[in-house]
């Protein structure tokens, strides 16, 4: 990957959607080298998925989870995944083993959603951050 993908990565990121022409333009190259490029980066695994940002006047939170010692956060984060209003499951270091960022309707799916964590067996805590302001990077 060199510094013309990451430009590219760089506007994807913002805006999924963004015509290969106006990426052309801003990045100086061609459409075809920006297609070429974009198909590459998703051959490689790099791009994983493209996905939407949404403004729904939901609450969103993060759910931090830990789990108990042996247990394979995998598959505790491949079952959380497939919760509703679930939008990202990472698997992370640290004092959590699992934080789970959700886009709920209120804040009582919300509390729902840590009650329904709390109620798988390999879980020993949480702790919940609702999230006040995004900004893409």
């Amino acid at each position: 990957m060199d510094d013309l993908d990451r430009e590219i990565l760089s506007i994807l990121r913002r805006d999924a959607r963004t015509p290969y022409t106006e990426i052309a333009d801003r990045v100086g190259t061609s459409e075809g080298t920006v297609r070429n490029r974009v198909e590459r980066l998703v051959d490689d695994g790099v791009i994983e998925r493209f996905t939407v940002a949404t403004r729904t006047g939901n609450v969103k939170a993060m759910i931090e989870v830990s789990v108990d010692v042996n247990v394979d956060t995998a598959e505790v984060s491949d079952r959380i995944a497939d919760w509703q209003e679930v939008d990202f499951v990472w698997q992370v270091s640290g004092e959590e083993d699992i934080v789970v960022v959700v886009d709920a309707a209120d804040t009582d799916a919300v509390n729902g959603l840590i009650t329904q964590a709390r109620e798988l067996e390999e879980v020993v805590g949480t702790k919940t951050r609702l999230i006040l302001n995004e900004r893409v990077g």
